[in-house]
């Protein structure tokens, strides 16, 4: 059963070394995160259950230990999925790193951890049943949901500006910051794959999960720096 969920973007300069000199841009949304992440601790979970989204050979899952890095960026930063020592034979995928590090940040060791790389194509009802099993594989289960909303916000964005941009990362936020699990199960697939959302597959794994579970969600930051959709939940 889901207890608890906390949702955040994943852009790599979330990591100050990543960031440099530009880190204080995102102070605000760096601490939205951790408090995000410690809602999950308060929860008591017995276990938790990282996902966000990831390339073709980087889907799947990674256990407990399980190395990331940001070196492809140019920083010596290495990351490991919960405590313990390295397992696993694949690299984090950068969603999952980023919230490796988020949870090294807060000291994460409130709950055995597991990742999940999930397709950013992957189908509505596969992303439902997959959050629906995940729930159900534990008594108490946490998401660490990693994913960011539209990046067509402005003329500098990665993915130009798109009029339908706004409107749709605002949908979104509305429904992650009330723990609405409908509409975030009916946010359109299509569309969000036209606007470049990176989050829209593991934000409605979460709504499977969410399903009948009572919880009650904050919204803790929404703002679109970079020209990108960002958005902060908790669910409790």
């Amino acid at each position: 059963m889901l207890v608890a969920a906390a949702v955040c973007p994943c852009p790599p300069l979330l990591v100050p070394e990543v960031a440099a000199g530009a880190a204080p841009e995102l102070d605000a949304l760096r601490a939205a995160c951790l408090d995000a992440v410690a809602v999950l601790a308060a929860a008591r979970p017995d276990r938790l259950v990282v996902l966000g989204p990831a390339g073709p050979t980087a889907r799947g899952t990674y256990p407990q230990g399980a190395p990331g890095s940001f070196r492809g960026l140019g920083v010596d930063v290495d990351v490991r999925l919960g405590q313990g020592d390295p397992a696993g034979e694949r690299e984090l995928p950068q969603s999952l790193a980023v919230a490796a590090w988020l949870l090294q940040r807060t000291g994460w060791a409130a709950a055995p951890v597991e990742g999940l790389g999930v397709g950013e194509e992957l189908e509505a009802e596969r992303c439902l049943a997959s959050g629906r099993e995940l729930a159900g594989a534990a008594g108490r289960v946490a998401f660490l949901v990693m994913g960011d909303g539209s990046a067509c916000r402005t003329v500098k964005a990665p993915g130009y500006l798109d009029e339908r941009a706004e409107p749709f990362d605002a949908g979104a936020a509305r429904a992650l910051g009330a723990a609405d699990t409908a509409a975030l199960a009916a946010l359109d697939v299509e569309l969000a794959h036209g606007l470049k959302v990176a989050g829209r597959a593991p934000w409605q794994v979460l709504a499977g999960a969410g399903e009948g579970a009572g919880l009650r969600g904050q919204l803790l930051y929404e703002d679109a720096p970079y020209g990108v959709g960002y958005f902060v939940a908790g669910w409790s």
